[in-house]
This record gives C-alpha cells, sequence and structure tokens, in this order.
C-alpha cells in the first residue's frame, strides 16, 4: 500500500503534508488521502445519490483554488483544509466519471434497441 499508493494518485509524500498516526506516516499526504475518501463515497453513494453536474463542477473548485492559490503565492493551507478540499474534489470528479459512463451505456443500449428494430 505504501508503494503503489502514490504511484496511483502521483502523491509527493511530503512528510509535513502528511496526517501521522502513532508515529508512522499515511501512505498518502493529506490532500491525496481526502481525494481517496472522496473516491470511495462516491462509489459509494452513487446508486443511491448522484448531485445534478453543476453541483459536481462546484465541488471540484475548491481544491483548485486551494492548491492554485497554494501554488503561485506565499499562502500554505493546513493538512484539514487539505483533506476536505481533497474529499470534495474526489466525490466531484468521480461522481462526474460515474455519470458519464451511465450515460454513455444508456445512450448505447437506445441507439443499439433502435438498429436493431
Amino acid at each position: 500500500m505504501y508503494k503503489w499508493l502514490p504511484i496511483i494518485f502521483g502523491c509527493h509524500c511530503l512528510d509535513s503534508r502528511s496526517f501521522h498516526f502513532r508515529g508512522r506516516r499515511f501512505p498518502l499526504c493529506a490532500r491525496c488521502t481526502g481525494e481517496l475518501v472522496g473516491i470511495a463515497a462516491a462509489v459509494g453513494s452513487f446508486a443511491f445519490v448522484c448531485p445534478p453536474v453543476p453541483v459536481l463542477l462546484v465541488l471540484m473548485i475548491p481544491m483548485v483554488l486551494d492548491g492554485g492559490i497554494q501554488m503561485f503565492t506565499a499562502y500554505e493551507s493546513g493538512n484539514v483544509r487539505r483533506l476536505i478540499t481533497g474529499i470534495l474534489f474526489g466525490f466531484g470528479l468521480t461522481d462526474l466519471f460515474l455519470f458519464s459512463t451511465a450515460a454513455a451505456f444508456r445512450y448505447g443500449m437506445a441507439l443499439g434497441e433502435r438498429l436493431a428494430v
């Protein structure tokens, strides 16, 4: 897990930007940990709840702003903020992916039914 998660997420794993438990650093930084939690929440809840696309796009904005402002200024966000913005981003991006995949599947099925007739 400590080897593959950072590779999959492209995580820098900086010690100062990561959570620690019992003296051991998490395998991902706070923001990537949030994204992982958001992805899991989106996959687990997609069958029951899928917010509209504009809402999903808005959920992604805080992380983009936080990361962008941090990259271009002296501002340094804390790990809790990174975690929260990561959760929102991971949830929004994953639900957008699942929504578009489901829509493409439904479109393909409808097209197949029309062609079969």
